[in-house]
């Protein structure tokens, strides 16, 4: 009996073998993220060519940012005792939303004022970097190309996909954050 047992552990301890890692059927190359690449860097260029001629001809004094967008003030503050917005200080602010030829998808009514706690809340990226250049009693028209604005999938509701924008802003408090 012991011996039938001996066996039969022997058996099952050196007859199984480890398992083996599958190899996998199909191999995928990165082939859809390459064209998915390129055909974004097409669509930033011809974006970003749209802008740039829209603005030739409506004012050169557009100033470009380091964070991809293109704006314009309307109404500048030149005092420097007021500040721009830092991390967590409160931006009480009004916006319109317009296509780039100028038709408007949402009014500043229709938006209502609005209340942002930098850096701390959802907003979309354009918007974001562009309140962080503002002061207290500025208006600032920002063209965002779509991927600084809403992006593939818009904002599903009258912003569609990949469409740049241009906002028209004006920061009406900024309060610091204590």
């Amino acid at each position: 009996m012991h011996k039938l047992l001996l066996i039969a552990l022997a058996i099952i301890t050196f007859g199984c073998k480890m398992p083996e890692p599958r190899k996998p059927i199909s191999v995928k190359s990165g082939s859809f993220i390459d064209a998915s690449v390129a055909r974004n860097k097409k669509l930033n260029a011809r974006e970003h060519a749209s802008i740039e001629t829209l603005i030739e001809q409506q004012s050169p004094d557009y100033l470009a940012s380091e964070s991809g967008f293109w704006y314009y003030y309307n109404t500048k503050i030149e005092v420097d005792s007021i500040g721009t917005p830092d991390f967590g200080d409160l931006v009480n602010y009004d916006y319109n939303v317009k296509t780039l030829h100028g038709k408007l998808i949402y009014s500043s009514e229709e938006l209502k004022t609005q209340n942002y706690t930098m850096d701390k809340e959802e907003l979309f990226t354009g918007l974001r970097e562009g309140l962080k250049l503002m002061k207290t009693g500025e208006t600032v028209t920002f063209f965002f190309p779509s991927q600084k604005a809403y992006g593939y999938y818009g904002d599903e509701n009258k912003i569609g996909s990949n469409m740049p924008l241009v906002c028209e802003v004006t920061v009406n408090s900024i309060t610091d954050n204590e």
